[in-house]
């Protein structure tokens, strides 16, 4: 919907900057080194201007100017008359070509000791009175064409295009307009002709009449009279309907010069809205630009912190990992000696019950060979003590 009144009103976009060159401003970095180095060319052309007034009166300006900058312009005074006898009284080249290389380095000085001083350099602007040179049409002309490469700078190739085409566009308007002027006045230029060679043909009949009754004039008097107030009644009737036909001309002149002025209003209001649009979008854009600057230095500055706390648990990691290893080492070689001690354990356990095996083996054994041995005793003892009775 904002955008609606602009194409309404038919204005490009490229020409606005065009129309009223106040509201241009850089928008790049290589734009305002530009208009940089042409203002301070321009304030270098006006200084170079009021540096002969100020040598004039040297006396007048020393306190102000103070003793680097009154030795300078000194200094630049003798090289200005030494180059100015050489060149009344020719002599060597050479000498000539040094005391101007000196003199160039001293009025770059100059510039530069000024241009140190701004407040100096525009206090003298005011005080110092020059009078009208032809280096004051050189500095108007470098402004205007600063200006001129302000307007350029500024405009894009598409804004061009379309101021061009503009242009196009008022101009067949114009030659409309013109053309259609131009008929309306060749109109009226062709009426009053008809009409004078209309009135000079009545005038050519009345003289005839004239001239052919000359000798009835005292007898068609009357009629001589009639005719001549019919004639006239026919001319002003003739005359008050060219006036009529050049009023009503003026009138659709008037009217269609109403009509461009309302046109010309109405592209004048087109573009304000277009430039306040302008303003706003830009601002917007301003806008949107630092909150996005803003956000993606507090998201750097959160990836940053994450990072060191990463790498500060990276490092912790890899410490954690060779201490990691080395205790898995010591945990294997302990387990291995544990697996042999269990199985020396086992295989002494496995000793103890063969021999606790083999001692039962042996007592049982022993047991019974005792218990027999006591048996057989017995029974020779009770076989001996049968025979005795």
């Amino acid at each position: 919907k904002g955008m609606a009144t602009p194409r309404k009103a038919g204005i490009p976009l490229g020409v606005m900057k065009v129309l009223d060159p106040r509201q241009l401003k850089p928008d790049s970095t290589e734009t305002e080194r530009i208009l940089t180095v042409l203002d301070e060319t321009i304030v270098k052309l006006e200084i170079t201007r009021l540096i002969p007034q100020i040598i004039g009166s040297l006396e007048r300006y020393a306190r102000m100017l103070g003793p680097e900058i009154t030795s300078s312009l000194l200094e630049h005074q003798k090289l200005s008359m030494e180059i100015q006898h050489l060149l009344t009284s020719p002599g060597d080249e050479k000498t000539m070509r040094t005391v101007k290389k000196r003199l160039k380095c001293s009025l770059r000085n100059i510039l530069r000791l000024f241009l140190a001083n701004p407040l100096l350099y525009h206090g003298l602007k005011y005080e110092v009175r020059v009078r009208e040179s032809p280096a004051d049409v050189f500095i108007k002309a470098f402004m205007e064409f600063r200006d001129f490469m302000l307007e350029r700078l500024l405009t894009s190739p598409d804004e061009e295009k379309e101021k061009i085409q503009f242009m196009k566009d008022i101009s067949l308007r114009v030659e409309k307009n013109t053309e259609t002027i131009s008929a309306l006045r060749e109109e009226l230029a062709a009426v009053i002709q008809t009409r004078d060679e209309e009135v000079n043909k009545k005038d050519k009949t009345i003289k005839n009449l004239k001239s052919s009754m000359e000798g009835l004039a005292k007898d068609c008097k009357a009629d001589i009279q009639q005719i001549m107030k019919e004639g006239e009644k026919q001319q002003k009737e003739d005359e008050e309907a060219s006036q009529d036909m050049c009023a009503r001309l003026k009138q659709d002149i008037q009217h269609l010069g109403v009509q461009f002025n309302a046109l010309v209003l109405e592209h004048r209001a087109s573009e304000l809205v277009l430039r306040k649009e302008k303003c706003k979008a830009e601002k917007e854009i301003q806008k949107w630009v630092q909150k996005y600057d803003t956000d993606m230095t507090e998201k750097q500055t959160t990836y940053d912190e994450i990072q060191a706390v990463y790498n500060e648990e990276k490092d912790q990691l890899a410490l954690l990992m060779e201490k990691h290893a080395v205790l898995l080492q010591e945990y294997n070689e302990i387990e291995e000696e544990r697996r042999m001690l269990k199985e020396k354990e086992e295989e002494a356990a496995r000793e103890e019950a063969r021999r606790n095996d083999a001692a039962t083996c042996i007592q049982a054994f022993w047991k019974g060979y005792f218990v027999r041995s006591i048996y057989k005793s017995k029974l020779k003892k009770g076989k001996g003590k049968g025979k005795g009775k």
